[in-house]
């Protein structure tokens, strides 16, 4: 898979959305008639984040961490439980779906599975064009031709406008649901695992599509996946999640290069090698046991449970998500390549002087 080389992060645009203690918790329920909660499935249990206009920020983690559920809330696809979506300076965290509609113009959805996510019975035509018809947009060189546009645009040819979907392969499909997506010139796009189902072939042609739409039309993304190889290209920020909670936060090459959390250190270390001559030169951190249950989850850290420098304070105190060195955020007790730990970091901050910066913590490369 070649993907295009991108640039360094860099500063971008202006605060677009900011997610701040954001959880999900579905009810879990007993009896057949008085269908009593029982307990609480803590999908995403209080997460915070924020994207800048133009910015790409990956949110990855293991299967079950709470990516989906956390893409699925910015587009207010479920509500969330507590927490707050600030949208453009706007709380959209309680807006009504009437409230929502003319929102949507603005924030879209890629889907993880280009097979399911487009009508069978609807041509590409129907599929794209839905988006002008519900939002009551009428181009101005009609919506035959603006569909056809969209179609070029990502790759594919306006003979297809009356086509179905079964004539494409997965790679295609994937196309049309991105023309869908820009359809009505969002701002903010979700893609959720948008590569994950395709053939490995096709992988790296839509991630430079993704790339090269972004540069063109000023898009921001938020790029929900599990692989880090790919995240690593076509993110600014990458945020790392487990079991409902942000972990790790940083800029894309700091996170690779310097990884703090030890969750982050175990899943770079499972990412493959190309170069068999280099593969002797990383340890393979094998994680023990399975991931824990977010029906009752560990107490305090929840990697404890797995975690190899684990002590008896992960046990009985969470470690707060704190900036451990400029733009590198973690929440571990005893963080990796670092010589701050999490509790000299909370005693800093505690001791800054108001409106002050505190200065640089000092980092070294193992």
């Amino acid at each position: 898979m070649v993907v295009q080389e991108r640039a360094a992060p860099q500063r971008r645009g202006e605060l677009l959305l900011e997610v701040d203690n954001l959880g999900k918790h579905f009810p879990v329920t007993s009896g057949a008639i008085l269908r009593r909660q029982t307990g609480a499935v803590k999908a995403v249990d209080g997460v915070s984040f924020s994207v800048r206009k133009g910015e790409t920020l990956g949110l990855v983690g293991e299967s079950g961490c709470g990516k989906t559920t956390t893409g699925r809330m910015i587009m207010r696809l479920e509500d969330p439980t507590f927490g707050k979506i600030t949208f453009e300076g706007h709380d959209i965290t309680r807006m009504s779906q009437g409230q929502l509609r003319p929102l949507r113009r603005d924030i879209q959805m890629i889907f993880q599975d280009p097979y399911s996510s487009l009508n069978p019975r609807q041509t590409v035509g129907s599929i794209i064009g839905a988006a002008f018809r519900l939002q009551g947009e009428k181009p101005k060189q009609g919506v035959k031709a603006a569909v056809q546009e969209l179609l070029e645009l990502v790759g594919l040819s306006p003979e297809h406008y009356n086509r179905y979907p079964h004539e494409f392969s997965g790679g295609q499909r994937q196309r049309i649901g991105i023309a869908r997506t820009l359809a009505l010139k969002p701002k903010l796009i979700v893609a959720d695992e948008p590569v994950s189902a395709l053939d490995v072939s096709v992988q790296a042609q839509v991630v430079n599509l993704l790339e090269d739409l972004q540069d063109e039309l000023d898009l921001t993304y938020v790029v929900i996946a599990h692989d880090l190889s790919v995240v690593r290209h076509i993110s600014d920020r990458v945020a790392v999640m487990y079991l409902g909670k942000i972990v790790e936060i940083a800029d894309r090459n700091d996170l690779y290069e310097r990884p703090m959390h030890p969750y982050t250190n175990a899943l770079l270390s499972a990412v493959p090698v190309p170069d068999p001559s280099q593969r002797g030169n990383r340890e393979r951190i094998r994680l023990q046991g399975d991931v824990p249950s977010p029906l009752d989850p560990p107490p305090a850290c929840r990697f404890h449970t797995r975690c190899w420098k684990a002590q008896e304070i992960c046990k009985q105190v969470e470690p707060p998500l704190i900036e451990l060195s400029p733009g590198h955020q973690a929440a571990c007790h005893f963080p990796e390549n670092t010589t701050v730990s999490a509790t000299d970091a909370v005693a800093q901050s505690a001791v800054a002087p108001a409106g002050g910066d505190l200065p640089a913590a000092p980092v070294h490369k193992d």
